[in-house]
């Protein structure tokens, strides 16, 4: 068993201290900050795509030291984390935060002649190390979602990511206790044994800029926030910086969180500042630590964290309904009637269809009558059954079984358009098919698949 997993099990709140592998020289990882044990959590590409491997970047370092290595499927294939599993075995790495990833910087659509970036999604990745075994295994849940919608989708897939077999979850970063409270009392209401941990970071006017200007996604910093650094660096108060993280660091470990991921606080000096913090506060109760927290970030109303303009709810429109009602009808007839898959087989056994040109009509004829009504890009393993006939390819990130954390508002990270999982979560309620969404996991599309009829893949696969 890691060290860390005995942490878990023994409820002893302990500290993942994240390091970027792309700032050097490396600190060497404190034992303990303020008597909490520490592990060292090695993040995947964040700086730049092409950042050090986290374990190449943990060979670095004693091999006694407890490490949390970050994988993030951001242009991965299922044969990559295969490989990769294979690697973390022969070092000897048991803990592992599985990540669909943020958006790669150098992403491409597949509009400007690069083949299109895919990210392979933390669901599969989580199923395929459960199948290695010997790993414990973490996943991450951005509840800092304030659409309905936006944030029914979040858990949604965190009931698949559990269901994969996850071991503990890592929350985004975020400042809204609130927020952290429904995700503690999520997983107490459907009786998940979990552990939670959450991310924390010293939060300065200076990083807070950085996040803005850059749009990291699945941050909320709120202007109140921000004029609150501001004054505090205008006024010479900028040790509340680590006295905030501190508060919220007790809070989370009062509220029965297992510990916390800090980020941006990996130097000796930081982390001592912030240990005096966290002794000096110590010795108070939950209610005191929410007031001094509250204080620190001048809330009055209890919204200050939160954003300022919340979208109105919506409900699915008449279109949206009316198309998925004719494709639920068409795939039952065409695809799961016995006399259609029988027929189906029949047709697709003959040997023309192995010809080269009659591929190719098919795959076009294919294409041609599914593109323009839900976007298929001829992924020859047709999921739309599963995903309420909204096709996962119309996620720039291709993710199949539910939303990556970089929503704001229901808008994709991308930008340009609704999270297509935020309208997916929608839909389920009205025609009462959430059940799907929560419990259906998604298998990856094998890269020799795309390119090929999913038409002939389903009926020479399916049984009568």
């Amino acid at each position: 068993m890691s060290s860390l997993a005995s942490y878990f099990q023994q409820r002893q709140f302990c500290v993942l201290v994240e390091y970027l592998t792309s700032l050097t020289p490396y600190h060497p990882l404190q034992t303990e900050i303020a008597g909490y044990p520490t592990v060292m959590a090695l993040a995947d590409r964040v700086h730049s795509d092409h950042d050090l491997a986290p374990l190449d970047a943990s060979r670095t370092y004693d091999s006694a030291v407890e490490k949390l290595l970050h994988f993030s499927g951001k242009d991965r294939d299922i044969q990559d984390f295969e490989a990769f599993l294979a690697q973390a075995k022969a070092a000897n790495i048991q803990n592992l935060l599985l990540l669909s990833g943020d958006k790669l910087k150098s992403h491409s659509d597949g509009t400007d002649g690069r083949p299109r970036t895919r990210y392979l999604e933390s669901v599969n990745a989580v199923a395929a190390a459960q199948h290695v075994g010997g790993f414990h295994i973490g996943v991450a849940l951005n509840p800092f979602k304030y659409v309905e919608a936006e944030r029914d989708a979040q858990y949604l897939k965190l009931h698949k990511k559990l269901k994969a077999g996850a071991d503990f979850i890592i929350t985004q970063l975020g400042y809204d206790i609130k927020a952290l409270q429904q995700a503690k009392a999520f997983l107490t209401s459907h009786d998940y044994a979990q552990k939670i941990v959450a991310c924390v970071m010293p939060l300065t006017l200076a990083r807070a800029n950085y996040m803005i200007k850059h749009k990291v996604a699945g941050i909320v910093i709120t202007p109140h926030m921000l004029n609150v650094l501001k004054h505090e660096k205008q006024t010479g108060q900028t040790a509340h910086v680590y006295a905030r993280c501190a508060l919220q660091i007790l809070i989370c470990e009062q509220l029965g969180f297992a510990g916390v991921h800090l980020s941006a606080c990996h130097k000796p000096d930081e982390q001592a500042r912030l240990a005096e913090y966290i002794e000096e506060y110590r010795h108070l109760d939950l209610a005191a630590l929410e007031q001094h927290y509250n204080r620190l970030w001048h809330i009055q109303t209890g919204l200050e964290l939160q954003p300022e303009r919340l979208p109105s709810a919506r409900k699915p429109s008449r279109l949206e309904m009316l198309k998925y009602r004719h494709l639920q009808f068409m795939h039952d007839a065409l695809f799961m009637s016995k006399p259609a898959k029988n027929a189906g087989r029949f047709i697709f056994k003959a040997a023309f269809w192995n010809a080269h040109l009659m591929t190719k009509m098919l795959l076009k004829t294919e294409s041609f009558s599914k593109h323009r009504l839900v976007g298929c890009e001829s992924c020859g393993q047709c999921r739309l059954a599963d995903t309420l006939y909204i096709c996962p390819e119309t996620c720039p990130k291709g993710l199949a079984n539910g939303p990556c954390g970089g929503t704001s508002l229901d808008r994709c990270e991308f930008g340009d358009r609704e999270c297509i999982h935020s309208v997916k979560a929608r839909l389920a309620k009205v025609v009462e098919q959430t059940q799907i969404l929560k419990d259906k996991l998604i298998p990856t599309v094998p890269i020799a698949t795309r390119g090929s009829s999913s038409w002939k893949n389903w009926y020479l696969a399916v049984e009568a």
